[in-house]
């Protein structure tokens, strides 16, 4: 690895991966750090990505370093303990004239200096805590039903009401199949609301009162959701809200804190608050993906991750420019 790169990037997913695309066909000069461990690891397949419908994540994944590789484009295994501005009075990787803005210090290496920073780390999915179901996470206890919702069609769907979105999502996969349970779980009672119910009633889903208490496992298939009755709803797949939250720590150093994302007076994810392409409140510093749209599918993170590279490039055209007028000794002419 060099000393200082135009751009770091961190996180190598679909978002960061499409950024470092971009800036390293714009010949820039990239460094991609990536941690492995994508949120989407346990799903069999990547859904409703143009082209590469159901390829496994981590052959996505390989497919892009090997595309932005050939762009000139670096990328190492490992983690960011600390993103920083460099701190010129301390000495810290000081800026010798050559732009640079941050320090990027990496767990298992060196710390190396970006003139910008691309940050794609995405979240870590909070779920309830019933026994068993994180270890069914992306298999047959899912989220979303344009990620998964053909994988399950015409099966025994639960969906456990956890958060604003329960009746919406029962809603959805009614659509891919006409066995639907809606289970009450945690959710306070009068719930859902009459015209909620009336419309659930129509379609067929059952509204079942109760709380999870476990997923039922048999050898290694799902087969339903044990309450705190001991009451079995037998079920092939489960549906459950999860609270995507981002990497926090990783943006301590930049000054930058994560903002709640809320829905119907609840908070339902944190993202890092970001402009249309991807810029912080942090010159500099943008961010891609889930980091900054949560609920954000694959595909729209590599959209993001692509306008923010360009974003980047044009950030740093404009400062080269500066810095050759600056190089030369010149005043830029007066308009006219």
């Amino acid at each position: 690895m060099r000393d200082l790169y135009d751009v770091v990037v961190v996180g190598g997913g679909a978002a960061g991966l499409a950024g470092a695309l971009a800036l390293g066909r714009s010949r820039r000069s990239v460094l991609v750090v990536d941690a492995g461990e994508p949120r989407n690891a346990s799903a069999e397949g990547v859904h409703n990505y143009l082209t590469s419908e159901g390829m496994p994540p981590r052959d996505l994944v390989a497919a892009g370093r090997a595309e932005v590789a050939g762009y000139g484009v670096e990328v190492v295994d490992g983690l960011v303990r600390e993103l920083r501005p460099v701190d010129k009075e301390a000495g810290d990787d000081g800026d010798d004239g050559d732009g640079s803005r941050f320090a990027v210090e990496l767990a298992d290496g060196p710390t190396v200096r970006a003139r910008r920073l691309l940050v794609t780390a995405g979240v870590i999915d909070e779920l309830p805590a019933i026994d068993g179901l994180a270890g069914r996470w992306g298999r047959d206890v899912l989220h979303c039903p344009y990620c998964h919702g053909w994988e399950v069609r015409d099966r025994a769907v639960g969906v456990i009401g956890t958060g604003p979105l329960a009746v919406h999502s029962a809603m959805l996969f009614r659509q891919l199949t006409d066995d639907v349970v809606l289970i009450r779980h945690a959710e306070p009672v009068p719930w859902p609301s009459s015209q909620d119910a009336a419309a659930l009633a129509a379609r067929g889903v059952t509204v079942v009162d109760g709380e999870v208490a476990a997923v039922e496992v048999a050898g290694d298939r799902l087969v339903g959701a044990r309450l705190r009755s001991g009451e079995v709803i037998e079920r092939d797949a489960l549906v459950v809200a999860s609270r995507p939250v981002v990497r926090g720590e990783l943006f301590v150093g930049l000054g930058l804190e994560p903002a709640d994302v809320e829905m119907h007076g609840q908070t339902v994810a944190t993202h890092i608050p970001a402009d249309g392409a991807g810029a912080t409140s942090v010159p500099g510093v943008w961010v891609a993906g889930n980091v900054t749209d949560p609920m954000g599918q694959v595909i729209g993170a590599a959209a993001a991750g692509l306008k923010a590279g360009a974003a980047i490039n044009a950030d740093l055209v404009a400062e080269d420019a500066d810095l050759a007028v600056a190089s030369a000794g010149t005043l830029a002419p007066a308009p006219g």
